[in-house]
């Protein structure tokens, strides 16, 4: 059970969603976490395949953005010689690489259109195709997919088949933004300051509590990654001093320009609270599109906590 207590937490959905990839990891189902760029798919994917009973068998990552078409169809499932300009000898693919094991695709939503019937023929069948063959060959091959976009709306566009979304989607797993996980950014910025000491050989820096409350207070676009940059950043340039608001890019300290409670004056007359609380969310879903998440980070919310607002004052569910 020890590997997804590396995974910082203090935030309840993400205890919750360690609770279910715990359960998922026990079995041999397909898994699909979904999550915005930089949420830490990868290190779930990686937990998961530890604790599951493939957890001595090889364990293979293809991030599906990073080879071109013509090339990844190869690369996912082997050639015969001479299938094409270059193919001089048979090749295996990594499915045939990770034969009772686990292989992580990552950044799915790049797999061509074209490759997504091979992989549906694989996870309906357990078939695959070598480019160039005519006879299928059988694996035993765990997948776990990740997408850093909604897959619904590309299936809406005709970018991603359908019938393979639903093979995919068995057990989704949807990662925070880390502005909703507020709560576990100073343990992450400690671990990332310790890691990064280690690693270069440095005395770490620290944070003073206001520039604490900026990083605090800033929405993370790139979520835990960017968060990791910045203490590798900061702990090779500062190492062993006190970091001040001034310390920190400029884009950080803008934002904390923005305006805050304090800045707001009850009018003398008064205030019809639940109606501002519900006219604000609708300017937020507005101003979303919908999307809930986005809306809960402009509120300054978790996305449990709109929800429930949502509901207190009578949205609709779309």
């Amino acid at each position: 059970m020890g590997h997804f207590k590396s995974i910082i937490s203090q935030s309840p959905a993400l205890d919750s969603l360690i609770r279910s990839a715990r359960m998922v990891a026990a079995t041999d189902v397909t898994v699909l976490l979904k999550g915005e760029t930089g949420t830490g798919k990868e290190v779930f994917a990686n937990a998961i395949q530890k604790e599951s009973a493939r957890a001595d068998k090889t364990f293979i990552t293809l991030n599906c953005a990073a080879l071109p078409e013509s090339l990844i169809e190869s690369e996912l499932f082997g050639h015969k010689k001479g299938s094409f300009t270059g193919a001089t000898a048979n090749t295996l693919g990594l499915f045939q690489a990770a034969d009772g094991g686990t292989l992580f695709l990552d950044e799915i939503n790049s797999l061509p259109v074209s490759i997504q019937a091979k992989l549906l023929r694989f996870l309906e069948s357990g078939e695959c195709l070598a480019v160039g063959d005519i006879k299928p060959y059988n694996v035993d091959v765990r997948i776990i997919a990740a997408t850093n976009t909604d897959l619904n709306k590309q299936v809406a566009a005709g970018e991603f088949r359908q019938d393979l979304y639903y093979r995919l989607n068995v057990v989704p797993l949807e990662l925070p933004p880390l502005a909703q996980r507020t709560e576990d950014i100073e343990h992450l910025i400690m671990h990332f300051l310790v890691m990064m000491a280690e690693t270069h050989s440095i005395a770490a820096p620290k944070f003073s509590k206001q520039a604490m409350k900026v990083l605090k207070d800033y929405p993370w676009p790139g979520n835990i990654r960017e968060l990791r940059n910045l203490c590798e950043r900061l702990s090779i340039l500062l190492a062993g001093r006190t970091i001040e608001p001034e310390n920190l890019p400029r884009e950080f300290v803008t934002h904390s320009s923005m305006p805050k409670a304090a800045d707001f004056t009850l009018p003398e007359r008064g205030i019809q609270l639940d109606s501002l609380e519900a006219n604000l969310i609708h300017q937020a879903l507005n101003r979303t599109k919908g999307n809930r998440s986005k809306s809960a980070k402009l509120l300054g919310l978790s996305r449990d906590t709109l929800l429930y607002r949502m509901q207190k004052h009578g949205f609709t569910a779309h």
